[in-house]
């Protein structure tokens, strides 16, 4: 079934919007095309055209397209948040995108330009936030709050209950127990199991942080 919306540009032309395309083709939206900052452009990806960089976007009105970010998100850094800051105050809207074999709850609420990846569940009562990347395979239980910009890596569990404030990114396999608080611009390290409250701009937590002798 086609899914009604408007053509999308991509932004970015890396690992990440290979799997944004292969989304996008199964839900049969038309890509107009790519665009890259790099300074050895390509004119081609995936078969889809470079359209060139960021600034080709000012071409289509606002109200005739939809963007999709296509940059991958890293800890530390912005690159992504930020394009999104900017197209947004220049009028444009990102489209929220969910794979077709992601698990979500009707009482789930994702917000604008988030991107919910494939084999992931989303369960009652949980909130995702705008731009926010849900990687594959990840499980957010019943009553979560996940902030904005956020980057839940993939294979991430988190238990009911848990609140991840914006900007932060939970590394690939890590567990959280629930009823836990994680703050803003955190960097919580793969395969890291949470069982305390995480306080904001807490940059790296190694795995033994977590530990306690019973």
């Amino acid at each position: 079934m086609k899914t009604e919306t408007k053509p999308v540009i991509i932004l970015g032309a890396g690992g990440h919007a290979k799997v944004l395309i292969e989304i996008l083709n199964k839900l049969d939206i038309e890509i107009l095309g790519l665009t890259d900052n790099a300074e050895n452009q390509i004119k081609e990806f995936q078969g889809l055209k470079i359209l060139g960089d960021d600034y080709q976007v000012y071409k289509y009105p606002p109200e005739e397209v939809f963007l999709v970010n296509g940059i991958g998100s890293l800890p530390g850094n912005s690159i992504r948040r930020d394009i999104a800051i900017d197209m947004r105050d220049k009028g444009y809207r990102f489209l929220t995108i969910v794979h077709p074999n992601s698990l979500i709850s009707e009482k789930a609420i994702l917000h604008e330009g988030c991107q919910i990846m494939a084999g992931s569940i989303i369960q009652y009562g949980t909130s995702i936030g705008k731009d926010t990347i849900i990687n594959t395979g990840s499980v957010i239980d019943h009553e979560c709050y996940v902030g904005q910009s956020c980057h839940i890596a993939t294979g991430s569990v988190l238990s009911g209950n848990v609140i991840v404030g914006d900007n932060t990114h939970i590394g690939t396999g890590t567990c959280i127990i629930n009823n836990i608080s994680i703050g803003e611009n955190v960097v919580v390290a793969a395969g890291s199991v949470v069982y305390k409250d995480i306080i904001s701009g807490s940059k790296f937590l190694q795995k033994k942080e977590y530990h306690e002798e019973f």
